[in-house]
């Protein structure tokens, strides 16, 4: 006797029609991770294993030869170190920048809303247009910080800073501070609002100063978003490298030249890109690992501060 198939009861239809439906508006999301996510990154990897340029990729395959040629790379090796010495300070410096103008804003300082407004103006500035007026500012011939210094008799003669390998790199840090320190000061004022006014009003009435409520209390509290903050920032200057392009190409010499402008170089201006994307990978796992610390720092604040 032949088996007759029983449809699922409406009700049954219904729970997986519910459970299906929060996955129907995941998926754009999901197709979206695939195709410009992991797609470009298997792409990298595979690209990294092969003797590739730019216009006749996958000649031969190499498999670590890439890589073992990037360790053994001294340029790239220092690229990676320089890298590091400019991302690390300069993300904490703007970190602190940053709460210090967000506490000011955010506390009783008159016309907050006008400067939370002017604050924006660098951070909308495209980075090629921030690039070019700090160029003009550290210009030796007639640029603005020479001749302040000069007014101030602080130089008897104009200083070429962008050409001296002891201000070159300290001058695009600087450049960076001033677009990107209002990126932090804007997510320092959000997390600030989002802070419970009645506990800061409870301490207030039991006595407590703005300087004791701060450490106790504020920081406490605002210290697992300070540290995503830190994470997303250090991050961004790792991958810094619009303004090292348009202010200085990596020089004098090679006393800019970062991570990011040595894989151009390497890719863009050499055509090499099967190396180019061995020193991607490495100089990725590179910020990976500095960054793992950041990532498990706000995790345990998370779970013992909060």
């Amino acid at each position: 006797m032949a088996s007759v198939a029983i449809p699922a009861p409406r009700s049954t239809r219904r729970i997986l029609g519910r459970r299906l439906i929060p996955w129907l508006f995941v998926l754009p999301m999901v197709l979206g991770l695939l195709a410009f996510a992991l797609y470009p990154f298997l792409y990298l990897i595979v690209l990294s294993a092969s003797e590739s340029q730019l216009g006749d990729p996958f000649q031969e395959w190499i498999g670590l030869e890439n890589y073992s040629t990037a360790l053994k790379d001294a340029v790239f090796i220092d690229s990676l170190r320089r890298s590091v010495v400019f991302a690390i300070p300069v993300s904490m410096i703007e970190l602190l920048a940053g709460v210090v103008i967000a506490l000011l804003v955010n506390g009783s300082l008159r016309g907050g809303h006008i400067i939370r407004t002017l604050i924006l103006l660098p951070l909308i500035t495209p980075p090629i247009m921030v690039a070019t007026a700090w160029k003009l500012i550290f210009n030796p011939t007639g640029g603005l910080l020479n001749s302040v210094l000069s007014d101030l008799g602080l130089i008897d003669r104009p200083v070429s800073f962008l050409g001296s390998s002891q201000w070159a790199l300290p001058a695009v840090a600087l450049a960076d501070a001033w677009q990107w320190t209002p990126f932090v000061a804007l997510l320092a004022i959000a997390t600030l609002q989002a802070m419970p006014g009645d506990v800061l009003q409870a301490a207030s009435i039991d006595g407590a100063g703005r300087w004791s409520s701060f450490w106790t209390i504020t920081f406490p509290m605002i210290l697992p978003s300070l540290a995503a903050i830190f994470l997303i920032k250090l991050i961004i200057t790792f991958k810094v490298f619009d303004l090292v392009y348009s202010m200085t190409f990596g020089g004098p010499g090679f006393d800019t030249n970062l991570a990011t402008f040595q894989i151009y170089r390497v890719g863009l201006q050499q055509f090499n890109v099967g190396y180019a994307a061995a020193q991607t990978m490495l100089f990725g796992l590179l910020v990976g690992l500095i960054t793992l610390p950041v990532v498990v720092i706000r995790d345990w604040t998370v779970k013992n501060w909060l």
